[in-house]
């Protein structure tokens, strides 16, 4: 697990030092850098694999190629018998050597054959071309930007911003989505003309003409197949078991994270690490400490926790988007880092249990409330009829219901996070930031692919499009990476969701449950307590913090200064706060939603220049 960053230009190569000192904290065992007229290369390591050789960037035998890359290949040792058999000379251990010499082989086509996470870049000296890859599900990172004559790469935004070339301003476009889906969703930055290259995608830069092409290689679908129930858990069990031995190579120890959950306790049952790590607050009913330290002493494993206060959570917040890079409003990104932070202290490696809920269909959103499905067998034209009627009404009990009911999950399904609706963001926003997009026209291309299935069939197909790699998996990777330690996922593996997606949506919503048919696997390793549980999520207390005094002026400060009003209405959103204060409605999610992109903006455009992380 490292981080790298680069650029090419005929100009000085002396700005990489500082764009890569800006990611210290992805790899602080050591630091190198590949130059040449044309490119400048940074790269930070965390050493975890071949932790003597395995040094980047990486050169291929007669040197004309070049490599920085970021994360783990878990079947590199079978990749590379294959390459030794047509020829190929290793001088190293690394994972990363097999990357290289694949490209040689197979060109694009070696992203077929990786299973793992990564992000990487491979200079060609000869043809002056740069190839660059994201993982299959976006596990790991990638930004870049074409600024000043400039092409510029990252793992992380924060690098770009040391290069003289690069023009900082907030994307205008990005702040009135991530009001609804409480991340970044677009595929330009919130700062202005920085991309994510996509999951499942690699590009190709051409410098000598300055052209950039991206293409799709790897197809997010479900595809549902008639089989039995019984055999299905026990592949389930096998598939995953087996991409848990895959997921545990390494030359350092390695740990797991453990909620009350299913899916972390499936994965510590099977995996039996020495240590497990945990977080809870210091509140009643937002603590799953106990259940995790009782599943640890049941298979005799040493648990490590803390309790969070809101005093530690408060101070963290600018940390965490900071090292976020673009404001995140899951509130569950907080816990996690100081969760990583933790776990830092005794290892550098741990796994976890995202990924699972995607997968199988694991949260309760998937599985409607027995009247509203008794309610849908109206008639369409009827209930949308009684919608239309209701929606211009004030806010009565039952409202919601008749809304929902009367829509398709198109209109209103973005994910496991709706803050504010259409309406409600444009109307908070300034006018500056207001426009006609709606989160249905982001949303459409992605349901259109998927007409004709089943509502769980599409929502689990948006997750995986928006709620995982923009929310689960980028908090995963930013909150385990500030502070040094690489995070795993074999949940979310290749191989797993292979199987995953031939699994009919009545094997995940069963029994009054959700992913019925991998609790059913997870049964063979688990108390029954655990595997029957309902999904939680990181429970953080932030109704009640909202709600007293010293918290409550944390926020009205920010919502009071000079540089809100540039992208809200400051009257509203005082308003917003003081009902939630004064207990008279429950405000706590938009408000943290509006908080923390306030923090994020201040850190970034403000004091930016001023202090450090």
């Amino acid at each position: 697990m490292c981080g790298f960053c680069g650029y090419i230009n005929k100009k000085d190569k002396d700005q990489i030092k500082k764009m890569n000192d800006a990611i210290v904290h992805r790899g602080p065992d050591d630091e190198s850098y590949y130059k040449d007229e044309n490119i400048a290369m940074g790269f930070r390591r965390l050493s975890i694999i071949d932790l003597k050789g395995g040094r980047q960037p990486m050169t291929n035998e007669d040197d004309t190629m070049v490599i920085t890359y970021n994360g783990e290949i878990y079947n590199f040792k079978e990749i590379k018998e294959d390459l030794i058999n047509k020829g190929h000379i290793f001088k190293t251990s690394s994972d990363t050597e097999v990357i290289l010499h694949g490209y040689e082989e197979y060109k694009e086509k070696i992203l077929d054959k990786l299973r793992g996470m990564f992000a990487f870049v491979i200079w060609d000296k000869k043809n002056e071309t740069l190839f660059g890859a994201r993982d299959h599900f976006g596990q790991k990172p990638f930004y870049y930007a074409n600024m000043n004559g400039t092409f510029m790469y990252a793992s992380e935004i924060k690098s770009l911003l040391y290069h003289s070339d690069f023009i900082k301003e907030v994307n205008e476009k990005a702040l009135k989505p991530y009001l609804t889906f409480q991340t970044s969703v677009l595929d330009e930055t919130f700062f202005k003309g920085v991309y994510k290259l996509r999951p499942g995608h690699y590009f190709k830069y051409d410098y000598k003409i300055n052209r950039l092409q991206i293409e799709e290689y790897y197809n997010i679908n479900f595809k549902p197949m008639v089989q039995d129930f019984d055999k299905l858990v026990d592949k389930i069990d096998d598939t995953i078991t087996k991409s848990i031995d895959y997921h545990i190579i390494s030359d350092v120890p390695v740990g797991a994270y453990l909620s009350g959950g299913i899916d972390s306790s499936y994965v510590v049952s099977y995996l039996k690490p020495d240590k497990t790590f945990s977080v809870g607050f210091d509140y009643k009913d937002f603590n799953e400490v106990p259940m995790a330290k009782d599943l640890s002493d049941i298979l005799g494993i040493q648990n490590k926790n803390e309790l969070i206060n809101a005093d530690d959570f408060f101070e963290s917040i600018d940390k965490v988007q900071y090292y976020a890079d673009e404001p995140t409003a899951n509130l569950s990104a907080v816990p996690l880092y100081f969760l990583s932070k933790l776990a830092s202290k005794d290892v550098k490696v741990v796994l976890s249990g995202e990924g699972a809920d995607e997968l199988f269909g694991g949260y309760t959103s998937y599985d409607e409330d027995k009247t509203l499905k008794k309610y849908r067998k109206l008639p369409f034209f009827i209930r949308k009829f009684i919608k239309n009627i209701v929606s211009p009404l004030p806010s009565f009990h039952g409202k919601n219901f008749l809304t929902k009911g009367g829509s398709k999950i198109e209109d209103y399904y973005v994910g496991n996070a709706f803050i504010f609706d259409n309406k409600e963001a444009n109307n908070i926003l300034s006018p500056a930031y207001q426009n006609d997009i709606t989160y249905q026209d982001i949303t459409k291309p992605y349901y259109d692919k998927v007409k004709g299935r089943d509502d769980v069939t599409k929502m689990q197909y948006l997750d995986m499009y928006f709620w995982l790699p923009n929310d689960i998996l980028l908090k995963a990777d930013k909150m385990s990476m500030a502070n040094s330690l690489e995070l795993r996922v074999p949940i979310l593996d290749k191989e797993v969701f292979k199987l995953a997606k031939t699994i009919p949506s009545e094997y995940k919503i069963s029994h009054n449950t959700t992913k019925y048919v991998l609790r059913k696997a997870a049964s063979k390793r688990i108390p029954e307590d655990w595997y029957k549980r309902r999904k939680k999520g990181f429970p953080v207390p932030i109704i009640k913090w909202f709600r007293e005094e010293k918290y409550y002026n944390i926020v009205k400060e920010i919502f009071e200064e000079d540089f809100t009003k540039d992208f809200f209405d400051q009257k509203k959103l005082l308003k917003m706060l003081n009902e939630h204060y004064k207990s008279k409605k429950n405000h706590c999610r938009k408000l943290w939603t509006l908080y923390v992109f306030l923090v994020w903006y201040k850190k970034f455009f403000i004091d930016f220049n001023k202090t450090e992380a």
